[in-house]
């Protein structure tokens, strides 16, 4: 481990002792149609410590929907956050009780996703202007459960956006019992934006979770948002307890394959590239006898090889085979016999 490495573990276990309800330095953020439970246990090859996320599932969908389907994952998965979307606290308590029966290490609360369907639905980013309505749900969630419950939110939404509006959220929500809290350093439009112009768009205000960090040292807080590289996770871990990185984990899943060793102080060295397609096919082999098909799974680490020699062979012949009826684990093979060792 180098130095600024060194350096940077020693903080972050410096900061695990001074909170009562610590959680994970580093995590991949819940992402639709993406962190699902294959990409999960994609990545757990990967990084067995980062702090994982469901998509968000919406309390409905839980109460009413297959619940194996939308809530199952392998034990290998774990540690595993399932993240909530809804506003109604009975129904938010009720989904909390499930999901401790499924094994979930902690539940969080979006209140960050912009979409216009999810402000239909009255949760997600606009829920910041309601702060009261958000920290009942909290404590109905943390009166059924002895998990973690922890809020992920956005500094702040359309015009209510100074940075006395987020602390403002964020010691209401405290007050309710939440101890950690992600927030994703930009603001959020609810109208004129979609979700992938709101990633991008508004501008980014590291210093307001600093900030965050600092009149709530008793607090967790995660920064998030435009995050890319092990290196800028190393200069955000000395201002604030957590990093969570979203989408370059999925355009460069293997960015995390020295971070046990650098962000946990492991000592197990990373599998390769390669190893990790090796172990994926059993996998492979036992979700195809499952009605599930190849694409399925494949599409999650097309990505796997980004920056290296055969990179862009590996994807053609993943892409051209994975759908094709009948496709098996010997199209992953034989895309991998395309990538030089």
């Amino acid at each position: 481990m180098n130095l600024i490495n060194t350096q940077v573990f020693s903080q972050v276990q410096e900061s695990v002792s001074r909170h009562s309800e610590p959680g994970l330095p580093l995590s991949v953020a819940p992402m639709m149609d993406r962190t699902d439970r294959h990409y999960r246990y994609f990545m757990r090859l990967i990084t067995k410590r980062t702090l994982l996320y469901t998509e968000m599932i919406t309390t409905a969908a839980i109460i009413h929907g297959d619940r194996q389907k939308l809530l199952g994952f392998s034990p290998e998965e774990n540690p595993l956050s399932l993240q909530l979307g809804g506003d109604d606290p009975q129904e938010l308590a009720e989904c909390t009780r499930i999901a401790e029966d499924f094994g979930y290490d902690e539940i969080n609360l979006n209140v960050g996703c912009p979409s216009s369907r999810v402000q239909n639905g009255n949760f997600g980013a606009c829920l910041m202007a309601q702060p009261e309505r958000v920290a009942r749900g909290i404590e109905a969630m943390q009166r059924v459960t002895k998990l973690p419950v922890t809020v992920k939110h956005r500094i702040g939404i359309d015009d209510c956006d100074r940075y006395e509006d987020m602390r403002e959220f964020v010691r209401i929500i405290s007050e309710s019992g939440c101890r950690r809290f992600t927030v994703h350093a930009r603001k959020a439009w609810l109208s004129g934006l979609n979700p992938k112009e709101n990633r991008t768009i508004p501008p980014l205000r590291y210093e307001d979770v600093y900030q965050l960090k600092q009149e709530f040292p008793e607090l967790w807080i995660e920064i998030n948002g435009g995050i890319t590289t092990m290196e800028q996770v190393q200069e955000h871990l000395p201002q604030v307890d957590a990093v969570m990185i979203g989408r370059a984990a999925y355009d460069n899943p293997y960015l995390f394959a020295n971070c046990d060793r650098d962000i946990f102080g492991e000592e197990i060295p990373p599998l390769s590239r390669q190893q990790v397609v090796e172990a994926m096919l059993p996998y492979i082999d036992h979700w195809l006898t499952q009605d599930s098909n190849l694409n399925q799974i494949s599409r999650h680490f097309l990505q796997l090889f980004t920056g290296q020699p055969g990179s862009r062979a590996w994807k053609r012949h993943i892409s051209e085979n994975a759908y094709l009826p009948g496709a098996g684990s010997d199209v992953i093979r034989a895309a991998l016999a395309k990538v030089p060792e």
